[in-house]
C-alpha cells in the first residue's frame, strides 16, 4: 500500500512515519516540500502520488495567534483541506484528515461522541471544523479522526514547554479548570495505521490516550515522570490557577474529553493511559 503523507514536519506526521508497517510505502512531504495552500500544487501533488491513501497531518495548530489570522488559519485548515479532500476522490484514493476537541464547546457532562454537536469557541475550532465540513461533502470515502492535547518528544508542545520552566523557573502556574485528555503523538500513529490496515468505513473518529487530566494534572505528572528519569534535577512548586487568571486570545473549552470507544473497539493498536504513554515518550527523550 502507498500512503502519502501531508505535513511531514510535524508531530503526528513524524509518527506515523516512524510507525509505518514494513509493508506500506511512504511519501513523505513537508511544508517546504508542498505548500497545502497552492491549491494548484496540492491538487498535481495528489494527482501524482498514486497514493492508496493520504494522510493529512498538516494544519495551522497556532490556536492564540489564529485569532489574528484567521485567514491563514482558514485557508491551511479548511481550503486547503477541501482541495485535498476532491482531489483525492477524483484519484480514487482514500483521506484520513486529522482533527481536533476544539470542535467542541466543552458544555458537555459527558465525553464527547464523534456524531455529538459541534460549536466551536475559537478561530481555529472554527477553521478546523470547516476543513471537516470539506472532507465530509467531498466524495471520496474519507475519515476524519479528531484527537488531543498533542505531544511528542520533538516540536512544540505542552510536555516539552513544562519541562522547559521546571528547569528554568522557581515556581510554575498552571490551569487546573480545563479537562481533556494528553495524548502521545506515538498512540495517534498506531490509531492511524489501525484504520488504515482494517479499510475502516468513512466518517469521523475519536483517538485519545485513556484517562482525563486538566492541564495542572498533567503538568505535576510530567515533573514526578522527569524526575524519577533524571531529565529534572530539582522540583519546584506547580500552582493550580484558573482560566480567568491566565487570559489568552483564544476561548478553550473547559472540557473536551472525546469518546474513543469505536475506534478502539475497530482498530488492533492498544489504547493506553496517558500517564503510561507520558512516560514512555519522557523515555524517548532521555534516550535521545
Amino acid at each position: 500500500m502507498k500512503v502519502l503523507v501531508l505535513g511531514g514536519g510535524g508531530q503526528v506526521a513524524h509518527a506515523v512515519a516512524a510507525g509505518a508497517p514494513a509493508n506500506h510505502s511512504l511519501i513523505v512531504k513537508s511544508r517546504q516540500d508542498l505548500d497545502i495552500t497552492d491549491e494548484a500544487a496540492l491538487a498535481s501533488a495528489v494527482a501524482g502520488s498514486g497514493a492508496d491513501w493520504i494522510v493529512n497531518g498538516a494544519a495551522y495548530t497556532a490556536v492564540d495567534r489564529a485569532e489574528t489570522e484567521p485567514d491563514l488559519a482558514r485557508r491551511i485548515n479548511d481550503t486547503a483541506v477541501g482541495v485535498m479532500a476532491r482531489a483525492a476522490a477524483r484519484s480514487g484514493c482514500r483521506l484520513l484528515h486529522l482533527s481536533t476537541d476544539f470542535v467542541f464547546d466543552g458544555k458537555s457532562n459527558r465525553a464527547y461522541l464523534p456524531a455529538d454537536q459541534t460549536n466551536p469557541l475559537n478561530i481555529y475550532g472554527t477553521t478546523k471544523l470547516g476543513g471537516e465540513q470539506q472532507v465530509l461533502k467531498s466524495d471520496g470515502d474519507a475519515i476524519i479522526l479528531r484527537t488531543a492535547w498533542v505531544y511528542a518528544s520533538s516540536g512544540r508542545n505542552f510536555a516539552l514547554t513544562m519541562l522547559r520552566l521546571l528547569r528554568e523557573k522557581d515556581e510554575v502556574r498552571v490551569v487546573c479548570d480545563q479537562i481533556g485528555t494528553p495524548t502521545w503523538a506515538t498512540g495517534i500513529a498506531g490509531a492511524i495505521w489501525g484504520l488504515i490496515d482494517e479499510s475502516a468505513a468513512g466518517g469521523i473518529y475519536h483517538w485519545t490516550d485513556l484517562g482525563v487530566a486538566t492541564w495542572y494534572d498533567f503538568a505535576t505528572a510530567i515533573q514526578d515522570e522527569a524526575l524519577t528519569l533524571g531529565l529534572l534535577a530539582r522540583a519546584v512548586p506547580v500552582i493550580p490557577i484558573s482560566t480567568a487568571d491566565y487570559p489568552t486570545p483564544a476561548r478553550r473549552p473547559a472540557f473536551s474529553v472525546l469518546n474513543t470507544e469505536v475506534s478502539r473497539a475497530l482498530v488492533k493498536a492498544p489504547a493506553r493511559h496517558w500517564r503510561h504513554n507520558l512516560r514512555m515518550m519522557l523515555d524517548e527523550l532521555r534516550a535521545e
